[in-house]
């Protein structure tokens, strides 16, 4: 990631791996959407934290990227689960 001097967002250089915090209810269902929705790209699911009253999980996926487009649809597609609740 190289900062453009002439405006402050970032310029990302892809391919690359990119990295997102999935935040939701039901583990079983997170990985099932994360799953399908990078489905046949490289990809890493690892567990994150768990709320202190255990009502919410977060997953970390890294999953390499091959442009802005391909790493908006994934966001876009985890985000419109009804088994996420955020994703960072």
């Amino acid at each position: 990631m190289i900062l453009d001097s002439n405006s402050k967002k970032p310029k990302i250089e892809y391919p690359c791996n990119w990295d997102y915090k999935v935040i939701g209810t039901d583990v079983d269902e997170m990985i099932k959407v994360i799953e399908t929705t990078v489905e046949g790209m490289e990809f890493n699911i690892s567990s994150s934290n768990v709320s202190s009253k255990g009502k919410y999980f977060s997953l970390n996926l890294k999953v390499f990227v091959t442009s802005e487009t391909i790493r908006d649809i994934i966001f876009a597609k985890l985000e419109a689960s009804e088994f996420v609740k955020m994703v960072l």
